[in-house]
């Protein structure tokens, strides 16, 4: 089988602030837009792409899919996010579930 996953998209409400959110999270650069999404990659082009898409619902329930960031930093990763406008949902022994300013969750998570 020769399959990879290329992207995962992200749902919000605010498709401008979004962006900047996961920008300054992951440090990925806008590589390419259009009038309902933006698409993120990293700067050496090698990972997994990260789109944005506007919608006009808002999440009604737990995510059924989520990120998983790894760090060697939780504490100072944790901290970082949440000053850019993340809340933390939970805390558990090696991971720190946060949540997006659209309330998507993702995971950081000791390296």
């Amino acid at each position: 089988m020769s399959i990879r996953i290329g992207n995962i998209c992200i749902d919000t409400n605010d498709l401008a602030a979004t962006t900047a959110f996961w920008q300054e999270v992951t440090g990925y650069q806008v590589a390419s837009s259009d009038e309902g999404a933006i698409y993120l990659e990293s700067a050496n082009k090698n990972g997994v792409g990260l789109s944005l898409q506007a919608v006009p619902e808002g999440r009604e329930s737990k995510n059924r899919l989520h990120l998983d960031l790894f760090t060697d930093d939780l504490v100072g990763e944790v901290d970082r996010i949440r000053d850019l406008g993340a809340t933390e949902v939970r805390r558990f022994d090696g991971w720190v579930v946060l949540a997006d300013p659209d309330g998507n969750q993702f995971c950081v998570v000791a390296a």
